[in-house]
């Protein structure tokens, strides 16, 4: 690689780090964050899906904004915007600021960034360079995902949350002073924002996520604490269909401008490229599981085992370092294997992962087993991230580098607020049966006592310590028998809600292998030497 490549893959690997590492960090913080701002691990897990929500809502028009704009111009404003969420989020008082520095402001500004990212980076190299160079940025997601646990925890524990942010505004204006080894590629002519396509793309994504988020509070068919209940339904499935009919009207609106031969926000032509479409659906399934799992590891470590952050980033250290690694090597498989045949064995390594971490969802942490699982989740991420990003983008034109990057990264984020939202909500929801159904059936809790926990849990519950359970109970009155019991069963509960999570990520592994089909079944051949700028 020239040293004019080095230089632009430097400054794109660096973004590509950044937007990365809070996630990790916020993971890990769950703990510290529902104490610094006196609330609930259910809204800490909104503020969380809420930063890939605005992502994969804003990530289409994102990369639209490339085309218009020019991408690294696209880029620099994304930079800015992302900079000027981190210092809010740094200095936040409240979860409203919180919500509105980190995901809102740097979700509209990874939104610009992402897009314009992959799009430079496959107009920047190509043939085996370009391989290596979306091996290296996967790569650096897994260094985002190993140190943002470490850095994360040893900051929360040691100092605060509050200096990963401050540290990421002065990354940020290190990049944006590199700015200008970045190509300069103009907009392209022509190159509208469909405004209406927009707002219903966004809106029907919105809705479902939203609804799949307040299904732990309101439950999916069975209401539970829903505002209203239509049919004597819960709310939640009504939301989800509603989203589902804005993402058809969306798909009857792009075809109306495309029949009056009028800039659509998004080509559907572009799915009719089977590698696309096999590339954009695993990136979906990968980080619906890998959020769902990183959502419910950091409730087992912290709430259940009583872990601090930093202790629980060591813990999680083995699946970064893995997929750190092999993400870097998984580019060089690629001379010798298919993309398909790679992603595959991936997939199978997550599903070995999730069954062998399900296995150690016990009362006392295993620590070998657990390491194990961890590492074969890191192993398998990575060797799926070393593939899909070039998967996608040699699909597809120099035209259409932007929209694709928009798609690929919607992809990615609505997976990961998915899966921070499903599998939240299957945790919890989790939780509530398996709570009641054990506190109905313990012969020592009197009949007066499970009346009142059921009508608690009709209410808004959250994950919480076994300690406030006991905590409550004494509030309430109960004797020390009736106490035991009740916190016996919620922590047996919790195990079980943990576990019936981890199970649905390991159900969603298998549904993965059908969507690799239509991966590339050869070994891609050399395209020609890289281009510096």
């Amino acid at each position: 690689m020239t040293p004019a490549g080095r230089r632009i893959l430097g400054v794109l690997a660096t973004a590509q780090f950044l937007m990365v590492l809070d996630q990790a960090v916020m993971n890990v913080s769950i703990s510290q964050l529902v104490a610094d701002f006196h609330t609930t691990v259910t809204t800490i897990q909104a503020v969380i899906a809420m930063y890939s929500l605005v992502m994969a809502v804003l990530m289409i028009p994102g990369g639209k904004m490339g085309d218009i704009l020019g991408r690294r111009r696209a880029f620099t404003i994304g930079m800015c915007i992302y900079g000027t969420g981190s210092l809010i989020t740094a200095i936040s008082g409240s979860v409203a600021v919180l919500m509105f520095g980190w995901s809102l402001l740097e979700g509209i500004g990874a939104a610009l960034v992402l897009p314009a990212l992959v799009a430079l980076t496959a107009r920047s190299f190509e043939g085996p360079q370009r391989a290596l160079a979306y091996g290296v940025l996967g790569g650096v997601s897994g260094a985002g995902i190993a140190v943002g646990p470490i850095l994360g925890g040893w900051m929360t524990t040691n100092l605060s949350w509050r200096y990963v942010f401050a540290g990421e505004v002065l990354i940020v204006l290190g990049i944006l002073a590199c700015i200008r080894f970045l190509p300069e590629v103009k907009g392209r002519a022509g190159a509208v924002l469909d405004r209406i396509g927009a707002l219903l793309c966004g809106s029907g994504l919105a809705l479902i996520v939203f609804g799949s988020l307040q299904a732990g509070t309101w439950g999916w068919l069975q209401p539970r604490d829903s505002p209203i209940t239509p049919f004597g339904f819960s709310l939640t499935p009504f939301v989800i269909a509603a989203g589902v009919g804005l993402l058809y009207a969306f798909r009857e609106w792009a075809r109306h401008r495309e029949d009056e031969e009028k800039e659509p926000l998004v080509h559907f032509r572009l799915f009719q490229i089977l590698s696309l479409r096999a590339g954009l659906s695993t990136f979906l399934l990968q980080n619906l599981i890998l959020m769902g799992v990183f959502f419910s590891i950091p409730l087992y470590l912290q709430i259940v085992q009583g872990l601090d952050a930093f202790e629980t980033g060591v813990r999680m250290l083995p699946v970064s370092v893995a997929l750190f690694v092999t993400a870097l090597l998984g580019s060089q498989l690629s001379k010798r294997m298919a993309a398909r045949r790679i992603v595959r064995i991936g997939l199978g390594l997550l599903l070995a992962a999730c069954l062998i971490i399900l296995s150690t969802i016990k009362p006392e942490l295993e620590g070998v087993p657990f390491a194990v699982g961890m590492s074969l989740l890191g192993i398998g991420m990575g060797l799926i991230v070393s593939q899909l990003g070039n998967v996608v983008q040699s699909s597809i034109g120099e035209d259409d580098r932007s929209e694709a990057g928009g798609l690929q990264f919607t992809a990615q984020q609505l997976g990961a607020a998915l899966g921070t939202a499903v599998i939240g909500a299957v945790v919890i929801s989790g939780l509530l049966n398996a709570f009641a159904e054990k506190v109905q059936k313990n012969p020592e809790i009197s009949s007066k006592v499970k009346q009142q926990v059921s009508i608690s849990l009709e209410g808004n519950v959250s994950f919480v310590p076994t300690s406030d359970v006991e905590a409550a109970a004494k509030k309430a009155g109960l004797d020390q028998a009736t106490t035991e019991a009740i916190v016996s069963d919620y922590a047996d509960s919790q195990l079980t809600a943990l576990k019936t999570g981890l199970l649905v990520a390991a159900l969603l592994v298998c549904a993965a292998f059908p969507a690799t089909r239509n991966l590339p079944r050869e070994v891609a051949p050399s395209r020609g030497p890289p281009v510096a700028a």
